[in-house]
């Protein structure tokens, strides 16, 4: 039966000493002899290495009281509102949040920065690089604001800031924190398939198009819940106060007036809520199939009487001009002759014409016409 124990620490290890389940010391590089008679099981030595940097062990709590770890280790006693950063090796590598840690530094360099997180945000000069670490989500909370989009930050109900495009971090269980992403672009909303009663009784349908933004993201997410639904619902109202006081010959004549009307109607109430409208269009007029069958009747009446109209007056111009032309030709001998010539020169060009001329007028001295 052994009466010693032998132990051999390594150059890269260290020796966790415990006697009757009590901490006695570090263990350094060697061999190291106890005393260990009958073998009773009064001697344990861990062995751990520190090529790994973190420190962990089930009676850490013991270890670190003693004192012993104090040249050899950092020790991190971190509270609820504590988190602190860990660098090694000039590289980043872990989050720490609450609890007790131990950090060998005899064989890496270790650098460590201490955080409040009471302050719930966190921002940091090497923010991008901290939030690539594996453990990060599980202390902190990350949102981007892509370019474009606004972020508004409430904590506990109240609201903080509103952030622009970028990246942010909150520290997990240290309030109640809500972040919104809101998007600041100009946005396209169809109003579809309204159905609308006109001033004179005629049942039609309308689509309607309604480009907006958000200019106020705080207003936006805080007096309404859904910007796109309420920019709807006003659009809606706005079509049937609106439309229902024209008829459907201006409806159909002055889209552009009633869409300046509709746009009036909705920009004051819009603008409560954060939002701006940029334009207001009707896209269609949808009439039923009976109504279609008499407006192609009235335009088809329209396009005929239109049509007898110019005949008319192309008619009416005509005899006014041969009116005007008999009144020359009365008063102008000479004019008359040189217009008999012409017609009798068209008429010689298709037919064989014989004529005999006198002093008298043409049509006096015709004689002959084969």
């Amino acid at each position: 039966m052994l009466l010693f124990k032998k132990v051999k620490i390594r150059s890269y290890e260290k020796g966790l000493y415990f006697k009757d389940r009590e901490f006695k010391g570090l263990l350094g590089t060697g061999r190291h002899w106890f005393f260990n008679p009958l073998g009773l099981r009064k001697i344990l030595v861990d062995v751990v290495s520190q090529r790994r940097p973190w420190f962990e062990h089930q009676n850490l709590d013991l270890i670190v009281k003693s004192g012993a770890l104090e040249d050899h280790t950092i020790v991190l006693d971190l509270k609820d509102h504590q988190r602190t950063l860990v660098w090694i090796e000039g590289r980043f590598r872990k989050v720490l949040g609450p609890g007790l840690y131990a950090i060998w530094i005899e064989t890496c360099d270790v650098k460590t920065e201490s955080i409040d997180a009471k302050d719930v945000r966190f921002s940091h000069t090497d923010l991008n690089t901290i939030v690539k670490s594996i453990n990060v989500t599980n202390e902190l909370n990350i949102s981007t604001v892509e370019q474009g989009c606004a972020g508004v930050y409430f904590k506990d109900g109240t609201y903080v800031e509103t952030f622009g495009p970028g990246q942010y971090a909150f520290w997990r269980n240290m309030g109640k924190v809500k972040f919104i992403h809101v998007d600041m672009r100009e946005t396209v909303l169809d109003v579809s398939g309204q159905e609308i009663m006109t001033a004179d009784k005629v049942t039609l349908r309308m689509n309607a198009v309604v480009n907006y933004r958000v200019t106020d993201a705080l207003k936006s997410v805080s007096i309404i819940d859904d910007c796109k639904q309420a920019i709807y619902r006003e659009a809606q109202l706005a079509l049937r106060a609106v439309v229902g006081t024209y008829d459907l010959d201006t409806i159909l004549s002055e889209k552009e007036k009633i869409a300046e009307d509709l746009e009036k109607t909705i920009k004051d109430r819009t603008a409560e809520f954060g939002l701006e409208i940029v334009s207001l269009g009707i896209r269609d007029v949808i009439l039923p199939g009976e109504m279609k069958h008499l407006m192609n009747k009235v335009i088809e009446a329209k396009k005929a009487a239109d049509a007898n109209l110019i005949t008319r007056r192309e008619e009416t111009a005509a005899m006014r001009s041969q009116a005007n032309t008999a009144r020359l030709l009365e008063n102008n001998p000479t004019l008359m002759r040189l217009r008999e010539l012409d017609v009798l020169e068209k008429v010689a060009g298709s037919s064989k014409l014989n004529v005999v001329l006198g002093e008298k007028g043409l049509a006096d001295r015709i004689v002959n016409l084969l």
